[in-house]
């Protein structure tokens, strides 16, 4: 299962190497001169093998077919990958390799062979979410886990490592698309129950260990593995659902749990980004509220006071529906504005299809015209009316210029004017949406001036009482602390109050900041917008109008020369 030690020094992935082997992968034959001489580039390369043939008992490194010494060397670490971003098949068997790294932009990996290394943990995968087939045979693998990206895994190949716990079966449930597993020689496989478990709790597998799982209990019939449908009601898997059936029904249950759990987390995300699009997160309750007094230890301290439990409860409450109308309020401006820019965008929509529609028949009338003027310039003999014709051609070629920039300009006009309006408007949409919000935190604020006036009121109280010796609650040790003198209670309730009125003005603040930056944002991409769409049809324009002056003019050089 290991792999020996050889006479040839272990490399590191370097540039000469991968530059090497693509090369001697690429194009032969004459394209393949061309391609050397002008070069591969890394991010066209689909497939790549390195499989540098370590060796084995079997197979002893450096013996090729003619009989000459392999220079090639083995590979111990993966690197230098990250150019090869398009890369579908990537062979790396037959080395030295102990790690899985370096893969993180091979985003678009299918394929993917690390057999006969020295693996001992399976990490590095994270990013390979198009993988569909993963080979890791003959490493030095205990665990399966660490594969939740590749969502897409089909084919699973981790025969002849150290696997021994058949928990790690389990794991592979949550592969909806995997069909194909090989674990042979590995601990795990000699268990009785070995086949009989698979098929048991891994019902969609229609291969393992390169045989196809038939209507046997017993014997499985050798077959190529390729997709096809599954039978889950064959005799073999009856029977082994039916022996681990209790087992079965437990784990289906917990993976419902958890399935319904990440359903709801994953409605929650999204309900979440909702209101982050309407700037209104987290006020559709108490998590502002909550937030002035999660850092205010004062605050807390003064809550046992008598009576500011009861004070407190009622400016809760007054809070709270105040920050749900922020929040509604915010949820209905955010339709609003999500109609109005579909709306304007819509009208551009319409406007360039229309613009464009107009354009397509002039162009259509030009070049019947056109190609009618050619013929008879070809057909034509006599020079001075050649000359003619061509000038004719020419000036019709300039009207359909004028003609098209004209139909440009009034687009640029048309929309210019579209683009003015929707910005009043969704300008005047955010002042409106933010002058409301900065009333209602007005209204919080003063909740919290008269939450303060109450609760210094009912401290100075207290400390009356605590010097005159009248006061028969027993207070906290950490709240008696506070009753020093007037001044120190004075500055408890001051800074409990400041606390919490700068989380008022943060959260208004933020608020602000956020909406009018996108706006900012909106309104500067639609310009932008705007000028790249009328540079490009500006040059579209020109090019086809270069081009029938080009064709006239070799048309023109043709005919003289005649």
């Amino acid at each position: 299962m290991n792999q020996p030690c050889n006479s040839m020094e272990p490399r590191v992935m370097d540039d000469d190497m991968l530059k090497l082997a693509v090369g001697d992968q690429g194009p032969q034959e004459e394209a393949g001169q061309l391609a050397k001489q002008e070069g591969i580039l890394f991010k066209d390369v689909l497939s790549l093998q390195l499989d540098f043939r370590s060796k084995t008992a079997d197979e002893p490194k450096g013996e090729q077919d003619d009989g000459q010494e392999d220079s090639q060397e083995d590979i111990l670490r993966i690197d230098n990958l990250w150019q090869f971003e398009n890369l579908r098949k990537l062979q790396l068997d037959n080395n030295i390799i102990e790690k899985i790294e370096g893969l993180e932009n091979l985003a678009h990996l299918v394929w993917l062979d690390l057999s006969f290394n020295n693996i001992e943990t399976i990490e590095g995968l994270d990013t390979l979410v198009n993988l569909e087939d993963l080979s890791l045979f003959n490493n030095r693998i205990s665990k399966i886990d660490s594969l939740d990206a590749l969502v897409k895994l089909q084919v699973l190949s981790l025969g002849n490592n150290r696997i021994d716990n058949m928990m790690n079966i389990i794991y592979l449930r949550r592969f909806k698309c995997l069909r194909t597993l090989s674990l042979s020689r590995n601990p795990i496989s000699e268990a009785e129950d070995y086949k009989m478990f698979i098929c048991a709790y891994l019902p969609d597998l229609m291969y393992l260990d390169y045989w196809r799982i038939d209507d046997h209990t017993a014997s499985v019939s050798l077959s190529v593995s390729q997709p096809c449908e599954t039978d889950s009601s064959s005799p073999q898997k009856k029977l082994a659902e039916a022996k681990h059936q209790y087992s079965i029904d437990e784990l289906k249950h917990q993976e419902n749990l958890m399935q319904a759990q990440l359903e709801d987390e994953q409605a929650q995300r999204e309900e979440l980004e909702k209101h982050k699009t309407a700037f209104v997160e987290h006020l559709n309750g108490s998590f502002l509220f909550d937030s002035m007094y999660a850092e205010d230890s004062e605050g807390n301290n003064l809550s046992y006071l008598p009576g500011v439990g009861e004070l407190l409860e009622t400016y809760k409450d007054k809070f709270v529906i105040i920050c749900v109308n922020i929040f509604e309020y915010g949820l209905k401006q955010q339709e609003k504005r999500k109609t109005e820019l579909d709306t304007f965008s819509e009208c551009v929509r319409e406007a360039i299809q229309e613009n464009q529609e107009q354009g397509k028949r002039k162009i259509a009338k030009f070049e019947e015209k056109h190609l009618s003027s050619l013929s008879a310039i070809r057909e034509e003999l006599e020079l001075p009316n050649i000359e003619k014709m061509i000038l004719e051609c020419s000036a019709d070629i300039s009207e359909l210029f004028d003609a098209l920039m004209t139909l440009e300009m009034q687009l640029v006009e048309q929309l210019e004017e579209t683009i003015n309006m929707f910005e009043r408007n969704i300008v005047d949409m955010v002042g409106l949406f933010i002058e409301n919000v900065q009333s209602l935190m007005a209204q919080c604020r003063d909740l919290e001036n008269h939450h303060h006036e109450k609760l210094l009121e009912i401290s100075i109280s207290t400390l009356e009482k605590i010097v005159e010796g009248d006061l028969d609650e027993d207070l906290p040790n950490d709240l008696r602390a506070l009753f020093v003198d007037k001044d120190t209670i004075v500055n408890a309730v001051g800074a409990s109050h400041d606390i919490h009125l700068l989380k008022i003005d943060n959260r208004e603040d933020e608020l602000v900041t956020r909406i009018n930056s996108w706006c900012t944002r909106l309104i500067d991409r639609i310009h932008k917008d705007e000028i790249m769409r009328n540079r490009k049809r500006v040059k579209e324009i020109n090019q086809y109008i270069d081009h029938m002056q080009s064709e006239l003019d070799n048309l023109e050089c043709g005919d003289i020369l005649d």
